[in-house]
């Protein structure tokens, strides 16, 4: 953790951003007070490929049918059929 004014930060913000992605934590201060932390973000998640869902259907099989229409019809159907389990 290194300690950095105000105005060090201003002159070098790019260089500590990229410190702070490396994993070091900075501290802005402010008339020698910490004000301020920049730190690297937790890394997002990555968006579900084609291949993750086909690798989930793949282990669903065998575990109750995956509904074929959306639950507005699913409610029409069951209101106008008296549907009842």
């Amino acid at each position: 953790m290194t300690q950095h004014s105000v105005a060090e930060t201003k002159n070098n913000l790019s260089e500590l951003i990229g410190r702070a992605e490396k994993g070091e934590e900075i501290i802005i201060t402010r008339h020698g007070r910490p004000v301020a932390r920049i730190s690297a973000l937790a890394p997002l998640p990555q968006p579900l490929t084609d291949a993750d869902l086909d690798w989930l259907a793949e282990r669903r099989k065998g575990r109750g049918r995956i509904a074929t229409e959306d639950a507005g019809t699913f409610v029409s159907r069951m209101r106008d059929e008296d549907w009842t389990r």
